[in-house]
């Protein structure tokens, strides 16, 4: 497969820049990869395709604030700071990315907060946007944190065009959200309301957790032809025994295993056993699933509606079959369903 299989025409008004009203009465479309059928349901209807002892893989990652706006010394330049990963505690250094990052050099300071009680110096340089900070601030490394936390903003994607919104820290967000250090939601599980969980809790329906620190690079644009030349970045990821468990013992059992969005589909894939069965993992994975691709753990999966040329997309087209997924996006667009973050939903079985 190459970069060009993947490339549709999106029309604009499609990308969703706001959540459902209700979380599970998003759109649903079904798609049978056995019988090639594509059918049009509400997200609640999910439900109805699984049944006592099937299992839903959710990645219970958590979006913190991940968004600063602080001001250059001297020139008062308004620079935004998009926090990635924290590289030392006691240190508190942080790899982010800067806007615009050519106005941004070592040695330069940044300033936050009406006070300027937060203070970031640059001390290196790391892609092309890419900066490394050393956090200033006078107070243990709990208050820093919550500071970091009261001054940042939700970090919805930069396609949505309109200012955050309060609503945004919840909706922008799993209700099973446990595990604070992505910088973007698993967006699959945005769909799961509490009564839609309790509902499937009741009908015997497992739950395995699992944590996939969701990264910027799962954006990141896939920049050549030969999709095998390209690198994913690296995120966090750990999977427990007793998610191992859960998993392993429905699949000897050829009960129904459905991981919720590609993150939690990365994740399993991440870490398959030489007998076929899930392995505990604690490290990070830079895994890329593409066409074609053997799957091993899920038997179906629930995703959202991904933009053209994406990682995303790819594993879409590598779980259900490059035509029917093509035939399915076209439906989706035909029938206005809403696409990327805030959009619409799709069961594959």
């Amino acid at each position: 497969m190459k970069l060009s299989h993947f490339q549709f025409d999106l029309p604009k008004e499609l990308l969703a820049e706001y959540p459902a009203e209700n979380r599970d009465e998003s759109r649903l479309m079904v798609i049978d990869r056995k019988k090639g059928t594509i059918e049009h349901k509400m997200f609640k209807d999910v439900i109805d395709y699984f049944d006592d002892g099937d299992v839903l893989i959710l990645n219970n990652t958590k979006v913190f604030p991940a968004r600063l706006y602080g001001n250059k010394e001297k020139t008062g330049a308004r620079i935004e700071v998009f926090l990635l990963r924290e590289l030392n505690s006691e240190q508190r250094l942080w790899d982010v990315l800067v806007d615009p990052a050519r106005k941004i050099r070592i040695g330069n300071k940044l300033y936050f907060g009406d006070d300027d009680s937060l203070v970031a110096e640059v001390i290196d340089n790391t892609t092309s946007r890419g900066r490394t900070l050393r956090f200033l601030y006078d107070g243990s490394y709990e208050e820093f944190r919550n500071k970091l936390t009261e001054l940042g903003e939700t970090p919805i994607p930069k396609y949505i065009s309109r200012d955050v919104t309060p609503e945004d820290a919840e909706r922008y967000q799993t209700i099973y959200a446990k595990e604070e250090g992505a910088v973007a939601a698993p967006t699959a599980g945005l769909h799961f309301s509490k009564n839609l969980l309790k509902k499937l809790e009741i009908k015997g329906i497992k739950f395995a957790e699992v944590t996939l620190h969701v990264g910027l690079g799962t954006f990141n644009p896939v920049e050549v032809e030969d999709l095998s030349k390209h690198k994913m970045d690296s995120e966090e990821l750990k999977i427990t025994q007793e998610a191992c468990d859960i998993v392993n013992e429905a699949k000897a059992k050829k009960k129904r295993i459905c991981t919720v969005g590609t993150t939690s589909m990365r994740a399993v894939e991440s870490s398959v056993s030489s007998h076929n069965t899930l392995n505990p993992f604690d490290g990070w994975t830079n895994k890329f699933v593409f066409p074609p691709h053997d799957f091993t753990i899920p038997t179906c999966m629930i995703t959202n509606f991904h933009t053209p040329k994406s990682t995303l997309l790819m594993m879409v087209s590598a779980f259900c079959g490059h035509d029917l997924m093509k035939k399915a996006y076209a439906e989706a667009i035909k029938e206005g369903y809403k696409f990327y973050s805030y959009g619409d939903a799709m069961l594959i079985i």
